[in-house]
């Protein structure tokens, strides 16, 4: 327990600080005409740092690349504590994303989860629960582009049910699904081998389509 609270303590200090860098950010391109928009990448897999998470930064990169404009940052939840939704949540590590979802900044979502069973992970679907608060009132994430990728142990391990399954939740949030350029036209697809991702290369450029719509997307909506 106290490690969880160590380290629901410091996600806290890093969303205060990832947001007050982002006001900065925003601060100086709205000085020069423009408006800075950050591209959240959510990975949902219970390991850390493994190959859903290198899939979702290949994304981010090329959605960086894109336009100056653009900035990435990745949230990995493996290792963390997510509860699905209830009427009333317990603390968890889910309050210290929050914000980041909230932020005016924010010009889109690309969200990743392995492929279990054919189905998204239980830690997805738990952080597709627990964005219920912004459905409310001027629900901040509606309008906004959100693109998905899935990993699995083969190359036909349920990939695209899971993308599916992700943007089609997302629409409750009032969120336009974004797929990939072609032929990466529904999202990103990639095939883990000996949690390797790197070496699927079809799966690798999908991730990154997907990353560079996303931004494209975000920067004609903005």
């Amino acid at each position: 327990m106290k490690a969880n609270v160590t380290r629901r303590n410091f996600l806290a200090a890093a969303g205060t600080a990832a947001l007050a860098a982002s006001a900065n950010t925003a601060h100086a391109a709205d000085a020069g005409g423009e408006k800075t928009l950050r591209i959240l990448g959510i990975a949902c897999s219970p390991r850390q740092g493994m190959s859903t998470a290198k899939a979702v930064q290949a994304a981010l990169d090329a959605a960086k690349a894109v336009n100056p404009r653009i900035t990435v940052e990745l949230i990995d939840l493996g290792g963390l504590s997510i509860a699905g939704w209830s009427p009333k949540p317990v603390p968890d590590a889910f309050d210290a994303i929050l914000p980041k979802l909230r932020d005016p900044q924010l010009g889109g979502l690309i969200i990743g989860s392995p492929s279990y069973f054919r189905s998204l992970s239980a830690l997805c679907k738990a952080f597709i629960e627990r964005c219920m608060p912004l459905r409310e009132g001027s629900m901040p994430l509606a309008d906004k582009p959100v693109g998905a990728l899935a990993v699995a142990g083969n190359r036909n391990g349920g990939q695209e049910l899971v993308v599916q399954q992700i943007l089609t939740a997302m629409l409750s949030y009032g969120m336009l699904p974004v797929g990939g350029k072609s032929p990466a036209m529904l999202g990103g697809t990639l095939w883990n081998t000996k949690d390797d991702v790197s070496q699927d290369e079809t799966g690798i450029q999908s991730a990154k389509l997907l990353g560079t719509h996303v931004a494209e997307v975000a920067l004609k909506l903005c």
